[in-house]
């Protein structure tokens, strides 16, 4: 059983829960913690145009939640594929555990410049939940997904 409480934008884990092979934003997370539902210091959602702001930096950490099949058939340039089934597994790797199964550094908890996409934006969601939960409160997420960034990508070349 899980009791969850919510308040204020925080939500408060009473129990432990359990997956049961599938992917939950609360699997696993310790009782009797706090974690914030919302992001205390940043907005949740990054536009096209703040992403492409984004890439002369090369300290973005951008990850393509969808699953391999779909990123092989296409990504936003420097993303990196980590599945959402997989997600909360890979964020407590060890930094050289994660930098040896997807070939970046790790993200850290206090990282700011971490954001996830997937192909419109639902699963991107649902991995800042898993991120938020776990500590990682300045993730954010492109909500448009790969759909948006393909079409405004087109727009731009023929302008």
């Amino acid at each position: 059983m899980l009791l969850v409480l919510c308040a204020l934008s925080v939500v408060v884990v009473a129990e432990e829960t359990h997956c049961g092979g599938t992917p939950d934003r609360l699997c696993d997370v310790k009782p009797e913690a706090v974690y914030y539902k919302e992001p205390p210091i940043t907005d949740s959602e990054v536009s096209y145009k703040q992403l492409k702001t984004m890439f002369p930096s090369s300290s973005i950490q951008l990850f393509d939640v969808r699953n391999p099949d779909e990123f092989e058939a296409g990504h936003i340039p420097g993303s990196t594929n980590v599945p959402l089934g997989e997600l909360q597994k890979a964020l407590r790797l060890s930094s050289d555990q994660f930098k040896q199964r997807f070939g970046v550094r790790a993200p850290h908890k206090e990282d700011s410049s971490i954001v996830v996409y997937c192909q419109r934006g639902r699963r991107s969601a649902t991995a800042l939940d898993i991120m938020w939960a776990l500590g990682f409160s300045r993730a954010r997420h492109y909500a448009g997904g790969y759909s948006d960034w393909v079409q405004r990508e087109e727009q731009q070349r023929r302008h």
